[in-house]
């Protein structure tokens, strides 16, 4: 095959066309785009934290322990003092601090340091002051946002439990921060060695004991801790070094660069489409271009390869492009995430990402191209004396099958690259497939109820319109695929964020308990009590809590479990502290699934205890197994009498473990106490009075943590928009090159209409209902998968139910129409306005 001269050929046939042959392949620039810049996010948000890693956790190695640390666990860590160059402690709790120049409190993350750290990093203040006298005096460093809110300055005062201190600079940056981490509690810094006197460390205080440790250049902390493992676990010490910081960070925001990149894959998918649809109309115009070059002796495979070397090139163009588009669009990323992530971002060229972007555009581009540039194949010589249009049905030819069978394959393999698993990828591959059937599914439904049910009683403009939709090479079937896939997709991140909300909301509404008072210690819950009654307020719930470990199961112990591997209990149930309480009667949240529930044990009787049901699917404990539990340094044996099934979505009081009343009654606890403000003012006025009496109680207002959710969610929200915005730019460009490239077969309709006395206004007006009902179809079949999506993950996520929000619906419904008939209407102006017999003097 002379490949020179169908190389010549096709530049030449390509010179009145190259306009339209960049439409096809504007259709996939932007998924193009989004990939790259995503894989070069990727690329530049690895390369930041393996170069920030020590900044993340600020020290070689951390050790982390949620119960005060034993007498061996505090040996342990004597031990690793002595390998280390320096080392720091720290103790970190939520409390409440007031402000008394604003007369204002605020729940905030109290962090009480000791030692020089962070040994990697620092703590950026303002004034700088503030962090290099840190600990030398009773001074605090308070987040820059906590100041904002309370118009704090530097040296004015904070008040932490029963101590004053003075503030001595506003917190900029700390490691490991983030703007999103420290929005429900702020972060106060506070010397250790001031700590005691504050008041704060009480019974039931949940306090994180940690211990970091800088050691020698060249030391091999990894396998040192990969050495101690077994002791670190017997001694329930959570260990942290750079290089596991660094794996758990990079996985972590991966799986935010892979959702990125599934998003930019779902822009490129509606790419595809537009590409194999406009490829479609163009060969469809080729027709006698081909057959004229059959007549001259060129064979089929010829005339094939030659608008192939068209698309590829064209491809190539397009994929340069996009990858070129990707690189800048890489360089206002660290804009948009900056809040969600605990480094610094950088925004360098990543070389892989264009070359991966250049081919992945050629390869599309000829791939999804292929299923109509077959048909060239069956062009005759003779379509220069009789256009027919029909071609052998597709579902005879088997070279179909295998481009089918070759663009399936590109899809999976495409999606595995981006997923964990196989698995995922099943799963992701399943909704494709389905929200791409049931577009295609409506846009075939919707024109055969046309052509069987048409309403031939409307006006005839509006009859033109409408009969469009079904007319030979339409377009209906890709622009309802584009244009409802991404007002799906809109639709579907507004409803879930609006389900969110609403979810909250419900907790602080139907006279339920909107603020919850804890750290309450047994001496001043009576007071409490009254001081809360005499405010006007009610107490909707009082309950004790125990702080507990499971010790034994059955007789077992962690270290016979973890000896044992054929045992179905799981370690996880001896790690960590358990919050329990005991009463003799249900909540209205509980549901008895498994046992039967036992409030009340007689003295000397085998305590009782009803477990959450999922926990104790988590842990392998079934009904009548026998627990030993340490009560803080007391065993107390107990029978696993029941399961219950919990509704975690109500804003009250809930626990994994309820023993019957005369099982731990007489344990060190302490207590929570819920009630209901009405109003803004309450609620501070309510706060002021419990910080000014009790120091140490914590107050947490649900209506505040609405505001903050509802900030999170707004930026939340902005972030998927700006990534969502690739695939709904990739609908929008899809409906543009639809309409231009459809506009030259719209031309012999019109002049025909023209010609037999259609004024430009009556064209307008059927190229208007034509796009209405277009935007109209898709934007509601958009929706509806929207509404199907949230309504799933509604139930089986959130466990909440769900009812669109109509104004909202209909909102989206109008704008997508709109923008809709906007576009087709302004792309089909430029061949109103000329007259026919200019038109035909041109084509």
């Amino acid at each position: 095959m002379n490949w020179r001269w169908i190389f010549r050929m096709a530049w030449r046939d390509s010179r009145k066309s190259r306009s339209r042959l960049f439409l096809f392949i504007a259709s996939i620039v932007l998924g193009i785009a989004s990939l790259v810049a995503m894989y070069s996010f990727n690329a530049n948000l690895k390369r930041d934290i393996d170069d920030q890693a020590a900044g993340l956790i600020g020290a070689d190695l951390e050790l982390e322990s949620r119960r005060k640390p034993s007498e061996a666990a505090l040996a342990f860590v004597d031990s690793l003092i002595g390998l280390s160059e320096d080392h720091a402690r720290e103790e970190r709790f939520v409390s409440m601090a007031r402000f008394p120049k604003a007369n204002g409190s605020r729940l905030v993350q109290v962090r009480a340091l000791s030692g020089a750290f962070p040994f990697y990093g620092t703590l950026e203040t303002v004034p700088v002051e503030g962090a290099l006298h840190f600990g030398q005096e009773q001074s605090v460093l308070v987040d820059k946002t906590l100041m904002l809110q309370f118009g704090a300055e530097v040296q004015d005062t904070l008040q932490l439990g029963v101590s004053d201190f003075s503030i001595s600079g506003s917190l900029i940056n700390s490691p490991g921060q983030t703007a999103f981490s420290g929005a429900m509690a702020p972060t106060v810094y506070v010397p250790l060695r001031y700590l005691e006197g504050t008041g704060l460390q009480q019974v039931g205080s949940r306090i994180e004991y940690r211990y970091y440790f800088k050691f020698p250049q060249g030391f091999r902390v990894d396998d040192l801790v990969k050495q101690l493992d077994d002791r670190l676990e017997e001694l329930q010490l959570q260990s942290a070094t750079i290089a596991s910081t660094k794996e758990s960070a990079g996985r972590s925001f991966s799986d935010v660069a892979d959702f990125m990149g599934l998003v930019g894959f779902i822009a490129l998918l509606l790419g595809c489409i537009g590409v194999s649809s406009a490829v479609h109309i163009y060969v469809r115009e080729k027709l006698v271009t081909v057959a004229i070059l059959r007549c001259l002796g060129t064979s089929a495979r010829q005339a094939f390869f030659i608008f192939l070397v068209q698309i590829a090139g064209i491809g190539l163009a397009g994929g340069i492009l996009g990858a070129l588009l990707g690189t800048m669009i890489q360089y206002f990323l660290p804009l948009v995430m900056q809040d969600f992530l605990p480094v610094a971002l950088s925004s360098q060229v990543s070389w892989p990402a264009i070359v991966q972007g250049v081919g992945l555009g050629m390869v599309i581009s000829i791939l999804f191209a292929l299923v109509p540039l077959v048909a060239v194949r069956h062009i005759s010589p003779l379509n220069t004396l009789r256009v027919n249009e029909e071609t052998a049905p597709s579902w005879k030819d088997p070279l179909r099958w295998w481009i089918y069978s070759l663009i399936v394959v590109f899809v999976v393999v495409f999606a595995r690259w981006q997923l964990r698993d196989w698995m995922q990828t099943f799963f992701f591959m399943l909704g494709i497939a389905f929200t791409f059937a049931l577009l295609y599914g409506v846009a075939k439904g919707f024109v055969y109820l046309i052509r069987r049910h048409f309403p031939s009683k409307w006006p005839y403009l509006w009859r033109q319109g409408l009969a469009n939709l079904y007319r030979p090479h339409n377009q209906t079937l890709v622009l309802l695929v584009s244009i409802g896939l991404g007002t799906a997709f809109i639709a579907t991140l507004f409803f879930v964020q609006d389900m969110l909300l609403e979810r909250v909301s419900m907790a602080s509404s139907n006279n339920q308990a909107n603020m919850v008072l804890f750290d309450i210690q047994t001496g001043q819950k009576d007071s409490v009590k009254h001081l809360t009654l005499d405010a006007g307020l009610p107490v909707m719930q009082e309950v004790p809590i125990v702080t507990m470990q499971i010790a034994a199961i059955n007789g077992h112990t962690m270290a016979d479990i973890r000896s044992d591997s054929t045992s179905e209990l799981s370690q996880r149930a001896f790690r960590g502290e358990i919050r329990a309480t005991y009463r003799d009667s249900l909540f209205e949240s509980e549901k008895i699934t498994d046992g039967k529930w036992i409030g009340e044990v007689m003295q000397g009787d085998t305590g009782q205890v009803s477990l959450e049901k999922r926990y104790a699917e988590r842990i392998g404990v079934q009904v009548g197994d026998r627990l030993l539990l340490n009560v803080q340094g007391v065993t107390v044996p107990a029978i696993v009498s029941s399961f219950r099934e919990v509704d975690w979505n109500r804003f009250q009081t809930n626990f994994r473990l309820v023993f019957a009343k005369g099982t731990i009654d007489q344990a060190p606890q302490f207590h929570v106490l819920m009630t209901r403000i009405n109003s803004e003012s309450e609620s501070a006025a309510f706060q002021q009075l419990i910080v000014s009496r009790f120091p140490n109680i914590s107050v947490l207002d649900l209506n505040m943590i609405l505001e903050v959710l509802d900030s999170l969610l707004e930026k939340i929200g902005f972030v998927i928009q700006f990534i969502g915005g690739f695939s709904i730019l990739t609908g929008l460009v899809v409906l543009i090159a639809s309409v231009m490239i459809s506009k030259y077969q719209r031309i012999r309709e019109n002049v025909l209409l023209r010609t037999l006395g259609a004024s430009r206004r009556q064209i307008l007006v059927i190229t208007l209902c034509e796009y209405l009902f277009l935007g109209v179809l898709a934007s509601f079949t958009g929706i509806m998968l929207a509404v199907l999506g949230s309504s799933l993950l509604a139930v089986f996520v959130f466990e909440t139910s769900f009812i669109p929000p109509m104004g909202g619906v209909l909102l989206l419904v109008l704008s997508v129409s709109a923008l809709t008939v906007f576009i087709g209407v302004i792309n089909s102006l430029s061949i109103l306005r000329q007259s026919p017999l200019e038109v035909l003097r041109k084509e």
